[in-house]
């Protein structure tokens, strides 16, 4: 299943993700929503909003029936009372094919009667790692080795940065050091 094609970070160069856990009034987004479904619109529905159609001198001027008319095969977003959401990863390219931009974490919610549970994939400095575990999972040889594939992934996706202090520099950061395993720190330093 590809919603679950992150879960292959556990068998990588990578240290594995932390799960935290939400219990409480829904509140966890799925992702950018809380969680909701599509229903179509009931005729009070398309009657409320041809009348608000009518009314805006905006919009093109036809008769309440056919607005309704218009109205009657949308639908509308409505909180769940009951129901499951499985996340992905979210991400995009940005400028091209290997420049990842992470967007959001994986995640599983439950809600019920306007209570959720919700496990969210939680991991450090997430936005490298899964920009780095992307470029590693998709641009990388697969008929190497794992450390042959982390060492091409340092080459060409490199996670070095500075950070400055007020204008000035401040230190040097090269983000591998935080997201791989010790195993292959040690195997890359030699």
């Amino acid at each position: 299943m590809y919603k679950l094609k992150f879960l292959r970070v556990l068998n990588s160069p990578f240290k594995p993700f932390r799960l935290r856990w939400y219990c409480g009034k829904t509140s966890v987004g799925t992702p950018y929503f809380l969680p909701r479904k599509w229903v179509k619109y009931t005729k009070k529905d398309a009657e409320e909003s041809a009348i608000k159609s009518m009314n805006d001198p905006n919009k093109v001027k036809k008769t309440f029936e056919e607005w309704v008319e218009s109205y009657k095969n949308y639908s509308k977003a409505v909180p769940k009372k009951i129901g499951f959401d499985l996340v992905e990863l979210g991400w995009k390219t940005k400028w091209g094919e290997t420049d990842y931009r992470f967007e959001y974490s994986p995640r599983l919610s439950f809600v019920f009667f306007g209570y959720q549970i919700a496990i969210i994939v939680d991991a450090i400095e997430s936005d490298r790692y899964w920009e780095a575990w992307l470029y590693y999972e998709n641009h990388t040889d697969h008929k190497k080795s794992k450390k042959e594939r982390i060492i091409e992934c340092m080459k060409e996706f490199p996670l070095n940065f500075v950070r400055y202090n007020q204008g000035e520099k401040k230190e040097e950061i090269n983000y591998y050091n935080y997201i791989l395993k010790n195993k292959y720190l040690n195997l890359i330093k030699k």
